[in-house]
């Protein structure tokens, strides 16, 4: 599965990464959502992975963004620390969420929800 980060949180994006590409996803990580869209520009992933507060474009620019693109359009989990985790999966329509901080079998049941 092609798999989508966009997390400004180096540390967090880097465990991700290892840990989703070791169990044989192809990941491109984005530090926010201007590059994130960039990234969807050269190749649609089937999952994103979405942090909420970066700099540059957050997690609600990037969705709204996103989803004024043609379809297809990849689902979309949320990841983030806030205490209203549910509330923003919602207001950006996301398929998902992630509360931070989480461990590897959340990520990991997560991801494995969407692989089909």
């Amino acid at each position: 599965m092609r798999i989508l980060v966009i997390e400004d949180d180096e540390a967090i994006a880097e465990l991700v990464h290892l840990a989703l590409t070791d169990r044989g996803h192809i990941v491109t990580v984005a530090p926010n959502g201007l590059v994130g869209l960039d990234a969807v520009a050269t190749g649609q992933p089937d999952l994103i992975l979405l942090d909420m507060l970066m700099p540059k474009l957050d997690g609600w620019g990037f969705a709204t963004v996103y989803r004024k693109r043609p379809p297809p359009h990849a689902p979309v989990v949320v990841m983030t620390a806030a205490a209203d985790a549910t509330r923003r999966s919602e207001e950006i329509r996301a398929q998902g969420v992630l509360p931070k901080p989480f461990g590897l079998d959340e990520l990991f049941a997560v991801v494995d929800s969407f692989d089909t």
